[in-house]
């Protein structure tokens, strides 16, 4: 009987304090969702860049983006990320990493929709040097996510300016979580041709999870991204060491969920008849295995909802972008979004 209070006390704490439970084999089981979206140039329609790089993305430019598209565009992309909820995880992802967006203020518009306004999500943000005006972010929902400290990490390592790497180390509802956020260099000129630049940004993402075990050993490091690699390319697989399977992943090494995943025909985006799956979640082996109060990976999802689908042309099936060959289709992102849910066993509980 005094167990069975205790659970129902704890049980009631964490839904007070807006942390679902559900219960799995007479346990109560927290679950995270940590997702990846590319936003597809998400460009707002002010000509605000001293080198004229958002030209394009104005009223009089190439793509006449105007009021109109923008506030379709920031519209889409929320409903997208509200429609993210799970029965699991009702409120949605605790942490969204994001690419391809101008500044801040694009950001600050998205979760200001009212598709996802009662979640009073909060946004991690840095300027990035790129020649395209883009950079990556971070949206998070403060009920789980609380963050302690945010490093932005430049790649000199390539002959030209691009997206900085943003490490954002915070508590996933008191557990340690570093979340490095990445749009690695594209494959202009080709992928064999392109390769080192993307082997290098893995050497620096990597190079940053070390860095962040010599602080504390015991952190869960998650490496995520629109990387322009695929899980067995060599960035992933060799420099990283992003591994197939997730037996033998030792702590400070790495387990990469998407390569069964895009083995069985599924992608994010498409190019030429053909599957790639760029947007990664890659996760450290402090999370596999793990006792089970402590998180613990056990899915990953490919978020190709219908509604992100195209359903006419030559690219049914395909992601519902934004523009194709210059013409405005009033899309939501070239890529699908990607997710992955960790989970652990309620102190207290019942066993």
């Amino acid at each position: 009987m005094r167990n069975t209070f205790l659970t129902i006390v704890l049980v009631l704490a964490a839904l007070a304090a807006g942390i679902p439970c559900r219960a799995e084999s007479g346990r109560k089981v927290q679950v995270a969702g940590i997702a990846f979206y590319n936003f597809e140039n998400l460009f707002d329609t002010i000509a605000n860049n001293p080198e004229g790089r958002d030209l394009e993305f104005t009223p009089g430019g190439t793509r006449q983006w105007d009021g109109r598209k923008y506030r379709e565009k920031v519209h889409n992309l929320a409903y997208a990320i509200s429609q993210f909820k799970t029965r699991t995880t009702p409120y949605g992802p605790a942490i969204i990493g994001v690419s391809e967006i101008e500044n801040r203020s694009v950001m600050e518009d998205v979760i200001n929709q009212p598709e996802l306004r009662d979640l009073n999500l909060r946004i991690v943000h840095h300027d990035s040097p790129d020649a395209r005006g883009v950079d990556v972010g971070m949206i998070y929902n403060p009920r789980y996510f609380r963050v302690s400290n945010v490093t932005n990490h430049r790649l000199t390592a390539v002959p030209f300016r691009t997206r900085d790497q943003m490490c954002v180390v915070g508590s996933l509802l008191g557990q340690p979580i570093a979340v490095i956020v990445n749009h690695w260099p594209s494959r202009l000129g080709g992928q064999e041709r392109s390769e080192p630049n993307r082997m290098a940004a893995a050497a620096l993402s990597k190079a940053i999870a070390d860095s962040l075990w010599q602080v504390n050993p015991d952190m869960g490091v998650i490496i995520m991204g629109d990387l322009n690699d695929d899980p067995m390319d060599r960035s992933c697989a060799e420099v990283l060491g992003a591994a197939r399977d997730p037996e033998g992943v030792e702590a400070h090494a790495f387990y990469n969920p998407w390569w069964r995943i895009l083995d069985r025909g599924i992608g994010t985006l498409a190019y030429r008849s053909a599957w790639n799956l760029f947007d990664q979640i890659i996760i450290s082996g402090n999370l596999i295995g793990q006792p089970e109060d402590k998180w613990n990976f056990y899915e990953a999802k490919v978020l190709n909802f219908d509604f992100l689908r195209d359903t006419e042309g030559n690219r049914v099936g395909y992601p519902h972008r934004t523009y194709s060959a210059g013409s405005y289709l009033g899309g939501y992102s070239d890529h699908f979004p990607t997710e992955i849910f960790l989970r652990r066993y309620v102190e207290g509980a019942n066993r």
